[in-house]
């Protein structure tokens, strides 16, 4: 049972003037036949709005997530695969799929043979704000609590999940590490990051390149063969050895960044927002649906 505007109930959930006021039908004499077909399209209208209502509140909880479980951002600094402070030198056919740019030198070298899918920025004012944000992102990185100081302890043959990792100094990966589950990895290493020939980090269970961070206290450098999945930001240089590859943005605030027939691509943060947005999605179908029924029936 329903009711009209002025609160008495009618044998059908909704009255056909209040329909009309609506704008949902002509106005015209109509079937029964059509005016309960009708009446099954008007309840979907209201469980519509009833979608509506509880698409507000998760876009409104979606601001609320824990700051853990909210995507890190690297500002215009994520768009590159590479950025350095006082140069970029390359050797071999590195392949760069993002942007590569240097500030506040403007000195890059070996590009080609090396080759950018993405734009270069030898200094200039994009370059300049991409180290301005790489120094936010550094900082914001290094103030994290950490949840477990692995000081002294080799990152290889590990799993660990989301979190801050803390080294007082400096921090080494032999073998394999495996990052599992969704959420944020920051790695705050005091002095030097350094990976053997051929060590490598494993992405399980919904972990992304794109939420792994590594926040370097001077210079980092990346074995032959490695494969490696975060982005770097260092205070000082990254340097690259034959082979390696890396899944993320190499940005060196102050010092250079040394290619060697590598390959680099940027990584994007999976926003904390992107399950309310596949909700959202759904919502608008339907809408787009009712849009459409309500044009047919005004044309018949």
């Amino acid at each position: 049972m329903g009711k009209t505007p002025h609160g008495t109930r009618t044998g059908f959930p909704i009255k056909y003037d209040f329909m009309q006021t609506l704008g949902l039908f002509p106005q015209r004499k109509i079937s029964g036949a059509f005016f309960r077909a009708a009446v099954l399209q008007i309840k979907g209208v209201f469980k519509m709005k009833n979608k509506r209502l509880i698409l507000s509140v998760v876009v409104a909880l979606a601001g609320f997530l824990p700051q853990g479980k909210a995507s890190l951002s690297l500002g215009s600094a994520g768009n590159f695969a590479v950025l350095g402070g006082s140069g970029v030198a390359n050797t071999g056919n590195t392949v760069l799929n993002g942007d590569l740019g240097v500030y506040p030198s403007s000195t890059i070298t070996g590009f080609g043979p090396g080759i950018v899918n993405g734009m270069t920025y030898a200094g200039g004012p994009v370059a300049a704000q991409a180290q301005i944000d790489a120094f936010s992102a550094y900082n914001a990185l290094s103030s994290a609590t950490p949840n477990l100081d692995l000081t002294g302890q080799d990152l290889g043959s590990r799993t660990l999940t989301s979190g801050v990792y803390f080294f007082s100094s400096s921090a080494q990966l032999t073998g394999t590490l495996t990052l599992s589950g969704t959420g944020n990895f920051i790695f705050q290493i005091g002095s030097t990051l350094a990976t053997t020939g051929s060590s490598s980090i494993v992405l399980i269970n919904g972990a992304q390149a794109g939420n792994v961070f590594w926040q370097v206290g001077t210079s980092a450098t990346l074995g032959t063969g490695a494969s490696f999945n975060g982005s770097i930001l260092a205070d000082t240089s990254i340097t690259f050895d034959t082979g390696a590859s890396m899944s993320g943005s190499a940005l060196a605030l102050t010092g250079a960044v040394t290619l060697d027939d590598n390959t680099i691509t940027t990584a994007v943060p999976e926003a904390a927002v992107f399950w309310p947005l596949v909700f959202c999605a759904s919502i608008f179908r339907a809408w787009r649906w009712l849009a459409v029924w309500r044009h047919k029936m005004g044309r018949s």
